[in-house]
This record gives C-alpha cells, structure tokens and sequence, in this order.
C-alpha cells in the first residue's frame, strides 16, 4: 500500500510540476521556470502606450484621487500640497526608471535582479517582503473595490444598500459591503488569466473609461456649484501649538509620496523587462506616471472642492461622494445612472490595478520561491485566494495602525532600492552574467552559501536609524525625542543613500570575484541581432550556424573578434 501511495503521489507531483520548453531555454528547476528566464524578444511585447496604460493605474484611482487631502488637513496651503504632489510623482519615475533599466537592458525581473546583489539563497529576503505585501495590499484593495461594487449594486437596486446586516456583530462590515467584496473579487479572477504579453486592451480600455469619467465628474460638480468651492483656496493653516513648521511637513509629504509606491518601484523590471525598447518605457513611464498622476490628483482636488459648495461638506472618498450624489439610493434614475457607470470606471481601475500591481507581481515574487511548481498564473491565484485568510475587512475597518504600518514599509525598501542601484550602476557598470544567476555550481552570485553578507549588513544600516522613528509615529509618543520624527521624515532618501554608500565601501575594501562580467554569448536567446552586436556578445542565430555547420571555431572567432 505504501508504495502504491508513494506511486500516486509521484504522478500528482509530476502532474503539477510545471515543464518548459527546452528548445526555447525555457528550463524548469530549482531556480528558473518559464516566467524567470531572461524574456526573449518574442515575449517583449509592451510599446509606450502598456507603460501610459500601467501608469495610469497607479494615478487614475481612488488613492491618488484624494492626495491633497493628507496635505491640507496638516495645514499645508493649496499650492504647497500640489508642489509636494509634483515633486513626489517626478522622483517616483525617476527611481522607478533607475531600478527598471536592468530588466530594459537583461531583460529579468526583481526576483531574479536581486541575486547577484543578495546572492541566490539571500535574494529571499527582499522576496518575502514583496510577497507579504503583495498579500496585504491585494486583499485591502479587493475591499476597498469592494466599496465601490456596492456603489454600483446600490446604483442599480437602491434597497441593496438598506439590506438587513446578516452578518454576526463582531465582524466589523456591514451586509452590503461584505456582499460588495465578494462580487469584486469574484469579477476580479478571470483577470489572472491574461498573460501581461496581452495586457494592451485592458490598459487601453481603462485608461480611456476611467479617464473620461473622471473628467466628466468634474465638470459636473464645476457646472453645478457655479464655480470651484472654497477648498481650491484654502491657505496655510498650521494648527494652533503644532511643532513642525511647513518646511518640515513639506519634507515629510515628499517623503510619504515616494514611500508610499516604493514597493512597485523594487519591481519596476517584472514589467520593464516586456518592454520593445527603453524608450517605450520612459515615454510611457513621464507621460502617464508624473504627468497623469499630477493631473488625477488636481481634478480631485477640484472635484471635491465644488461638492463641498455644493452638500456642504467635505467628501474627499469618491465612494462616499457618489453615494451621496444619488442619496443613498433615493435620488433620480438619471443620478443613479450616472453615478454607476463612474463609480464602474473606479472600479474597473481598482479591479485591474490590483490583478496588475499586486496579483501578477505576486505571482512572479512566489514563482522565484517555488519555480518548480509556481509560474505568474499560479502565484496569482494563491495571492488572490490569500485575500481570504488576510480578511481584509479586519484591517480597513478596525487596524488602523496596522494599515499605517504598512504604508511605512519603504522603511525596509528604500535600503533594498539603494542596494539595487549602487550595484547595478556603480559596481557592476550595468553588466551581469545571467548564466550564473540560475544555478548554485560554478557561478559568482553563490558568495557564502548562498548569501552576500554584504548586502545584509548594507540593507540593515539603512533602516536602523529610521525604524525608531516609525515605532513613536504608529505609536504617537508625544514625548519622544524630536530627532526620531525628524528622521523618519526623511527615512526613504535616508534609507536609500546609507545602505548604497555603506554597500559601495564594503565592496572596495571586500571586493568579491566576476564583478562586472557578463556572458560572451547569448546563452537563452534573450537578445535580437540588433542587441547582441551593441552589447558584444555572440547572438543565437551564429550559435545555431556554428552547430549546424561542426565549425566550434565561429563562435570562438566571434568573441576574438569581439576582444
């Protein structure tokens, strides 16, 4: 019996386990599969527009939207918010462009990237990070969409919002938002199925819906409130007794605006790797990441100031803004209409942002833990599914400081950001050896057993000074020394630099071998004729024709040539 167990369990796991193409380097294994091999040109499918439209899902959405309200509820005026604003968004494409450039140019992504800086066995721990914050922020952002699902439910049979709470009275949700969750997620899953060679349509699709709808919600509120509203003027209003000037909460909201999205700048190259060329990814990247963000932010801003001349309040949600401009419900069909088909358009934004950003980035973050068995589909899957165990609605509606936690986790990736850059730029001169980043024999990234003991020395350095001043902010200690907050206000640059600096010396004064090197030939058939002749090395096409035609000598009379 035993044995014939073991039978069926061998033929289950064989079953899973995934199989690649070997004729296209496609080798599954211990540390490579399909989705973690250097892309080949076949597969880098992405123009500008991908990169406008996937930008655009990190600005077209609710989050964005309401921006300027963490600004001007700390005092800071109109203009000193939208500066923050502009500021934040240009060094958010300029360290996402910096990070991205190795997947433009060897075409990997950050699990992969981050093991020659780590070494193969390290590598893990900035992959778990990303991985538990992809769990986190999927799950809280299948809820937040959720709110926007029971605005649209709401739109369609205004009792669904009055339904009566079947849920127990710990769980702190109501019916209608429960219910809201679960059709955004349950509508969110055929989303997993698109590979991001095919991500074009969506991009295209939402871009364009959301877009226009946010345009037309702001010219309503403009055309009904005769103007734009008392809040598009407001002044600097430091409360009375506060301790920081404005210079210091300007410092701070840069710092938050960057900290904010410093986990999609660690895996700028899972997408710049399908890029057709680098400037599709810049134009894409300035266009849509730093102009639409600030634009988004501005009709927000405007938006909200118009509704409040018209209800009298202030409703920087747009969930709560649409609900009220249908009353709940009882408003006109023609309200309830137009509120749905805007409150869609969020959704849709919210929907396909969290199966891009969260779901698909976790799937490629767990296939470099279990390449064996986990491609992007798979990782996407669990990570979808883990919404469930992380119950989100726990998080938004009770844990507070939990959510602040998580916001300030570029605490601990903005060191892993600093590490990623001094390396790939300053000591490595941009070349890796991809050969060597997929097996454990013979190869430079192995260091000792497996890790860097530079780059975790580094990467701790960066956050020690600034994990203090985290504790006292979630804490709120009034009385805690001043430095710490001070600190804290600039903890991603502070993060950043000191773990790249500390990275740098180390390396100089403990240099490790194959800095620098790369491979002479094109082992996976990562690059076009074009790309191979400017890098200098033996392209495929020469690889085959030596093996075709016995001649060995052509490859090496390549790379003579070469030298």
């Amino acid at each position: 019996m035993a044995v014939g167990l073991r039978s069926r369990f061998e033929r289950v796991k064989e079953t899973v386990r995934l199989h690649g193409d070997e004729a296209q380097h496609e080798q599954t294994d211990q540390w490579s599969n399909r989705d973690l091999i250097p892309l080949p040109p076949t597969r880098r499918t992405w123009g500008w527009f991908h990169y406008f439209g996937f930008w655009t899902l990190s600005s077209l959405n609710i989050t964005n939207w309401q921006t300027p309200s963490s600004f001007l509820t700390q005092g800071l005026s109109v203009p000193q918010s939208m500066a923050i604003i502009l500021v934040g968004r240009a060094l958010i494409v300029g360290f996402s462009t910096l990070i991205a450039w190795c997947g433009l140019k060897w075409h990997i992504g950050f699990t992969i990237q981050n093991r020659y800086t780590w070494g193969l066995r390290a590598s893990y721990i900035p992959l778990i990070q990303r991985v538990f914050l992809n769990f986190i922020w999927n799950a809280i952002q299948c809820w937040n969409g959720g709110r926007l699902a029971t605005v649209c439910l709401t739109a369609i049979w205004p009792s669904f919002s009055k339904m009566p709470n079947f849920l127990p009275e710990s769980l702190p949700a109501t019916a209608d938002q429960f219910v809201g969750f679960i059709v955004f997620w349950v509508l969110s899953l055929p989303l997993l199925w698109i590979p991001p060679e095919k991500f074009k349509i969506p991009f295209l699709f939402t871009s364009l819906y959301t877009g226009i709808g946010m345009l037309a919600m702001m010219i309503w509120a403009l055309s009904t409130a005769n103007g734009a509203g008392p809040l598009l003027y407001t002044g600097v209003s430091l409360p009375q007794g506060s301790t920081w000037n404005s210079s210091w909460l300007l410092m701070a909201g840069i710092n938050q605006t960057i900290g904010g999205i410093a986990a999609g700048i660690t895996n700028g190259s899972d997408f710049s790797r399908y890029a057709r060329n680098w400037q599709a990814y810049v134009i894409g990247t300035i266009t849509s990441g730093w102009v639409t963000g600030v634009l988004v932010c501005l009709v927000g801003l405007v938006t909200t100031s118009a509704a409040q001349k018209i209800y009298g309040e202030v409703y920087w949600n747009p969930p709560d803004l649409l609900m009220r401009m249908m009353e709940n419900g009882d408003g006109s069909s023609a309200a309830r209409a137009g509120v749905f088909f805007l409150a869609f358009g969020f959704g849709l934004t919210s929907m396909f942002e969290n199966v891009c950003g969260n779901a698909v980035a976790g799937g490629i973050d767990l296939a470099g833990l279990w390449p064996h068995y986990i491609n992007i589909r798979r990782g996407a899957v669990i990570t979808f599914i883990a919404a469930w165990v992380v119950q989100p609605w726990q998080l938004v509606n009770k844990a507070v400081t939990f959510i602040q936690v998580l916001s300030s986790f570029s605490v601990f990736l903005s060191p892993v950001i600093g590490l990623m850059a001094v390396d790939f730029y300053l000591l490595r001169g941009r070349n890796i050896r991809l050969s060597h980043l997929y097996t454990t024999a013979d190869t430079s990234y192995w260091y000792w057993k497996g890790m860097n003991w530079r780059a975790v020395v580094a990467w701790i350095c960066g956050w020690a000074p600034t994990i203090g001043g985290l504790i006292v902010t979630v804490e709120q200690d009034a009385t805690a020394p001043r430095a710490l907050y001070e600190l804290y206000f600039m903890a991603f640059f502070i993060g950043f630099f000191i773990s790249a600096i500390v990275f740098f010396l180390l390396n100089k004064f403990f240099p490790v071998i194959g800095m620098g090197e790369y491979d002479e030939v094109d082992v996976y058939g990562t690059f076009t004729a074009k790309e191979a002749a400017k890098l200098g090395v033996v392209p495929v096409e020469l690889q085959t024709e030596a093996g075709e035609s016995r001649k060995p000598s052509l490859t090496r009379e390549m790379m003579e040539r070469k030298e």
